[in-house]
């Protein structure tokens, strides 16, 4: 009782030192900015890490969101760390939602799981209908659904895995993928990023961002994507609900077949997964996203520099766009930098001398 008036008194004294800045002086009130800068400068010296409470943490994302010029006066803390305070909220705050309200079914012992992937590996023709008999055979109590889940979850044979990167290497030049990514806003809410990407030079073909990803409206996006005469004669997507019956069939009649990828395996739609790691690492991890006009301005920035400016490893080290040398013209020119994504990344040139 005693934390919380104390709390409550803090507070109102807060709010009346607010309340009163609006009746003094420029003067005055500039004075007292500069003095107490010079203490915060002093205690910081004297510690350099203090410590911050969770009510800390929220006066400054809230301050962030109310005043733009927020990270100028920023002493104690750095902005990405402002930004990372969001970020760890975020993740509370579905943490929370997504909680279980019971336990589940239980696990599978160790022993099960391993007898599983042993015979797999020795019996590569065998499916879950027979392991899950021999299981039986052996005393052990296991659903064959219980079974059949963690068969898929175990990795492809080595030639699966080569069947599947001959089928991309040699089909690169016609084939295109398309996957979703979500992406947090400052009020917690979830946006949901629609993309296109060609294998051939990795170029984005199609992006948008909706609140509310249906099939109607990935169809609408696939007629944006691909006009009638289009070279690309493969389609890579997941096995999402979302890429229904209207969806293939509209791939179907523009001579696109789509190639669904095996049940959780990621790495067979690599290409995408990775351009959605470069774009998070590149981009989305230094902002708090505001709304999906925010978040569509950054990304539509963000792909004119992928596709001009950014090196591809395996482009040979060019850029989708087939970005030119720039060689040195006199020995008098300079190298000068030009900024990218808002100073986050540049690109280098060279330019004659005045």
């Amino acid at each position: 009782m005693c934390y919380k008036s104390g709390l409550m008194i803090s507070f109102f004294l807060g709010f009346l030192t607010f309340l009163g800045a609006f009746f003094r002086c420029r003067y005055n009130l500039s004075l007292e900015i500069v003095a107490l800068r010079q203490q915060l400068g002093v205690l910081k010296r004297k510690n350099p890490r203090p410590r911050l409470r969770i009510k800390d943490r929220v006066f400054w994302i809230l301050l962030r969101r109310l005043w733009p010029s927020w990270s100028n006066v920023l002493v104690i803390v750095k902005p990405a760390t402002v930004v990372a305070w969001h970020r760890a909220g975020y993740r509370l705050f579905w943490r929370l939602r997504s909680r279980p309200r019971n336990l589940g079914r239980p696990g599978i012992d160790a022993e099960v799981r391993a007898l599983i992937r042993r015979m797999v590996k020795e019996n590569p023709s065998w499916g879950a209908p027979r392991i899950h008999g021999e299981l039986l055979k052996l005393g052990f109590e296991v659903s064959e659904r219980t079974v059949s889940r963690y068969i898929q979850r175990l990795s492809p044979p080595n030639q699966t895995r080569k069947l599947w990167a001959a089928f991309l290497r040699n089909h690169r030049e016609v084939l295109a993928a398309m996957d979703f990514f979500t992406v947090p806003t400052l009020t917690f809410r979830v946006l949901y990023c629609f993309f296109i990407i060609e294998h051939g030079r990795r170029k984005i073909l199609h992006f948008n961002v909706t609140e509310n990803p249906t099939g109607p409206w990935i169809v609408q996006q696939l007629r944006e994507a691909f006009p009638e005469s289009c070279p690309y004669r493969y389609a890579i997507l997941d096995r999402d609900a979302k890429f229904g019956k209207g969806v293939t069939d509209l791939l179907a009649s523009g001579g696109i077949k789509p190639k669904r990828i095996s049940f959780r395996s990621p790495w067979q739609n690599g290409i995408a997964e990775r351009w959605i790691g470069s774009c998070r690492r590149e981009i989305l991890d230094h902002v708090i996203v505001l709304n999906q006009i925010h978040l569509r301005r950054l990304i539509r920035d963000y792909i004119s520099y992928y596709h001009a400016d950014r090196i591809y490893d395996s482009l040979e080290k060019d850029s989708p766009a087939m970005r030119p040398v720039s060689c040195k013209p006199n020995p008098s020119a300079r190298l000068v930098s030009f900024p990218r994504i808002g100073g986050l990344h540049h690109r280098y040139d060279w330019q004659q001398a005045a």
